[in-house]
């Protein structure tokens, strides 16, 4: 497709993996980007496409491939970035570009087409071994900008969590606003991917499915839904932590779905070839939340058990408070590992739920294992077995995401 010849002259630094991305609160791994194809004449790109319909794929396709190299660029030099309150307006611009392309991209595939595999559809990947991935499907196309959709969501999200000095100059911090809003930038990112891995996926014939690279496979996009899930709990707990009407077990509740959605996430990409740089990275950056999220729940959950009477539930109420101190001194090493991890990454100031869980935990656990030593026997106090975690059903969801209708112009 002669159009889709215009490829940036960025596409050499895209494909060298940056050296360091700044500042991390949300993971993002990397942004795969479209590529044009020098193979595909504009006419026939296939026989029985509509030669309107082959320019307007790749007019809108074209736009996506010059704004996507532009964004991958910013999201791997984060001091050349300009941020503006709701994430930046290059990744909305983006957002639209792929909203406003996927109604005609979904003309090749509406009820009785033949055009599914009619065009070579390629795009670079990040956690893939091989750089880039070109196949003969529509559907490859649709689930490769799902995909980019969420990673958009995401990065939004990262800029809105990322601490910032106010205009008084007072300590960095998060905003009630931008934590709100983060939340709902989440659910979207969430809803993306479950309706890839849903009614995208499964549209994708087997033999195709073994082509797709490890960026689209379905643990990979599974760990991703997970985490935004995550990510938007642990903001709503920072929220609960805030609010004095807040009760232990509501707080409780958001840690132990917090280790939930950690859980998934783990167990989804457990068995994935996830070798070095990007992969390797999101590997570890799954590995602290979930230890994270652990220390969390551990710590709410002993408060709780120390709210009763017997000495069972105090000495039991010590053993959770101890866990949840191992987990935070274990989850500070993983969160090392993580940033060192190529590309390298910065945590930024502390803030939220961990901020306050930093201050408070070894305190706390100190303190009862002191009150409880003066009024029972220490040996019986070391010999308490961790309670198990409560199982709470994640009753956050994901902003429901339905494939838009096909465009009445490709008809």
């Amino acid at each position: 497709m002669g159009c889709f010849n215009s490829k940036p002259n960025d596409a050499g630094a895209i494909r060298r993996r940056p050296g360091s991305i700044g500042e991390v609160a949300v993971f993002v791994p990397g942004l795969r980007v479209p590529e044009s194809s020098e193979e595909l004449p504009l006419q026939p790109l296939g026989e029985g496409l509509p030669r309107r319909l082959a320019e307007r794929l790749a007019a809108l396709r074209t736009r996506i491939i010059v704004m996507a190299a532009h964004e991958a660029l910013y999201m791997s030099r984060p001091r050349r970035r300009t941020i503006t309150q709701h994430g930046g307006s290059t990744s909305a611009d983006l957002l639209q570009a792929l909203e406003d392309y996927l109604p005609v991209l979904l003309g090749l595939v509406k009820d009785g087409s033949e055009l599914e595999d009619k065009i070579q559809f390629a795009w670079m990947n990040q956690e893939d071994d091989a750089e880039d991935t070109s196949l003969p499907s529509a559907w490859y196309e649709v689930l490769s900008v799902l995909q980019m959709m969420a990673m958009l969501r995401l990065s939004q999200a990262n800029s809105l969590l990322l601490p910032k000095t106010s205009i008084e100059g007072y300590h960095a911090k998060v905003s009630e606003e931008n934590k709100r809003a983060s939340v709902e930038i989440f659910l979207k990112a969430a809803g993306y991917l479950e309706c890839a891995i849903q009614h995208v996926l499964p549209r994708i014939s087997p033999e195709k499915r073994k082509g797709l690279p490890v960026d689209l496979a379905e643990g990979i996009l599974k760990a991703i839904c997970m985490q935004a899930l995550g990510q938007a709990i642990d903001v709503q707990l920072g929220l609960a932590i805030d609010s004095p009407k807040a009760t232990l077990a509501v707080k409780r509740r958001l840690a132990c779905e917090m280790v939930e959605c950690w859980q998934q996430a783990h167990e989804s990409i457990a068995d994935l070839p996830l070798l070095d740089g990007w992969a390797e990275k999101h590997r570890l950056f799954v590995t602290w939340k979930h230890i994270e999220a652990k220390a969390a729940a551990y710590y709410y959950h002993g408060l709780i058990l120390d709210e009763g009477n017997s000495e069972k539930s105090h000495r039991t109420a010590v053993a959770a408070l101890q866990s949840a101190e191992e987990f935070l001194k274990e989850s500070k090493a993983a969160c090392e590992a993580f940033h060192a991890a190529p590309p390298v990454s910065r945590s930024p100031p502390l803030w939220g739920s961990m901020k306050y869980l930093h201050d408070k935990i070894q305190k706390e656990s100190s303190c009862k294992v002191r009150i409880n030593k003066d009024l029972y026997s220490n040996d019986r106090i070391h010999e308490s077995v961790v309670p198990s975690l409560p199982e709470f059903a994640v009753a956050l969801k994901p902003e429901e995401y339905r494939l838009p209708l096909t465009d009445a112009a490709n008809d």
